[in-house]
């Protein structure tokens, strides 16, 4: 994900914050769904293996917005 941020970064014009906005959507819309998840259902996550897939999905929108605030800043 990071190296398809690096390029739409590299493509677009000087100062676009295109990249940045779409992988702070997409962080702001997975935490939206595991919020909602998480207040609904009592038993979410089912399984150890799921918490640790939210966790990794979590963690790679949180690097993708990261990395892409600093390299369109």
């Amino acid at each position: 994900m990071l190296p398809l941020i690096a390029a739409v970064v590299e493509h677009s014009e000087e100062g676009s914050k295109t990249a940045f906005y779409v992988a702070a959507g997409a962080l702001a819309g997975w935490a939206v769904l595991v919020g909602a998840l998480g207040v609904t259902r009592e038993t979410f996550p089912q399984s150890a293996s799921v918490a640790r897939v939210v966790m990794l999905v979590s963690g790679l929108l949180m690097l993708a917005t990261m990395a892409s605030a600093a390299l369109t800043s």
